[in-house]
This record gives C-alpha cells, structure tokens and sequence, in this order.
C-alpha cells in the first residue's frame, strides 16, 4: 500500500473567523492553530503546509484567567547589553492588542521554515471588522 501525499492542487483551503470576545487567550490561540497546521483534515502532513486561512476578530477584548493581567511579562531583548524589554499583559493589551494574539498563536506553530510560511496565513485584528469579506469566510467557534 502506498502513502499519498497532498499536492498543491489538491489541497483546498478554507477561510475560518473566530470571534476571540470574552475567550480565553489560550484556548482561542489553541483553536487558530490547530486549523492553521491543518490538523482537522483527513489528509493532515506534518512537513506540508495543509491548513487553512484564519481570521481572528476582537483580539483586544480576549480574556486572560487569573492574574495574569498583572502577572504575565512579556520579555524581548535587542541584542546589545541592557537590551531587555518588559512588559506586563496590561500593558501590552494597551499598546498592541494584537501583537498579544499574534504571539499566543505563533507560539503554538513550529519553529522553522514552515512555521514561517503557516504563520502568513493568520490575520488578527482588534475589532470586530476585517476586510476579508471576498474570501468568503466560514464562522468558526473559537472555542469548542
């Protein structure tokens, strides 16, 4: 018995939004992931890029469980000597509401090439409007 894989022409991708309003950060994250790897189709591969479109509406109204709004830090470093950049899930929230839900989903996605390449098919944005209405988006439940 021989093993089949999807090529580019067989591989149908599908558009999904999930509204991300009053859900937790994780499960909403968790939920984008798994459907931008693909891991709800048949034909699931995990060295090809299989999955589909994600748009994820409302990002800054997402919920964070306990106290994390305080607690969690986000850290990046610049390189140089004193480089280090916190900053508390509050305030991140503030600034860049989406960058919050960019990082919980990338995080979920593997660390290379095809991660690279998987990651350009999310698009997050803090209301509740987006401009992918042509692509004819599926609603999805972000959290099941």
């Amino acid at each position: 018995m021989n093993t089949t894989f999807p090529s580019g022409a067989e591989i149908k991708r599908v558009w999904h939004v999930l509204d991300a309003e009053n859900k937790v950060l994780g499960r909403v994250a968790n939920k984008a992931a798994r459907l931008l790897l693909g891991k709800h189709k048949p034909g699931w591969t995990p060295f090809l890029d299989v999955g589909d479109h994600v748009i994820v509406i409302n990002a800054a109204k997402v919920r964070l469980t306990g106290r994390k709004e305080e607690q969690k830090v986000y850290r990046h470093h610049s390189g140089y000597p004193g480089g280090l950049k916190e900053e508390t899930a509050a305030k991140r929230r503030q600034r860049r509401p989406v960058k919050m839900m960019e990082d919980a989903i990338a995080g979920m996605l593997p660390k290379s090439k095809l991660g690279k390449r998987i990651v350009r098919k999310l698009k997050v944005y803090a209301g509740d409007k987006h401009p992918h209405q042509a692509q004819k988006p599926v609603a999805t439940a972000a959290v099941d």
